[in-house]
């Protein structure tokens, strides 16, 4: 049986199966958009796709602090949209 890569959501900070959270990523021109499939390269970070958690998200700027761009309000309604 193969291990399952565990990530941390950066909202409630509770480790998930990869599987489970959503990935955003940073494209190589600067831009964030949520990777489906999980193995985009660039940096990513991982969130929940419960409401509370894109709710944290959204308030705190989680997303621009985790990837280190900033994050437009677009990219959180997708999110809310998704879950």
């Amino acid at each position: 049986m193969s291990k399952i890569p565990q990530r941390m959501c950066i909202a409630c900070r509770v480790m998930k199966d990869k599987r489970e959270l959503v990935r955003c990523r940073v494209t190589p021109d600067g831009t964030v958009e949520i990777d489906p499939t999980g193995k985009k390269s660039g940096r990513g970070a991982y969130i929940c796709s419960a409401a509370e958690c894109v709710k944290r998200a959204r308030k705190n700027n989680l997303l621009s602090k985790a990837l280190g761009v900033e994050v437009g309000p677009d990219l959180y309604d997708a999110l809310e949209k998704n879950g």
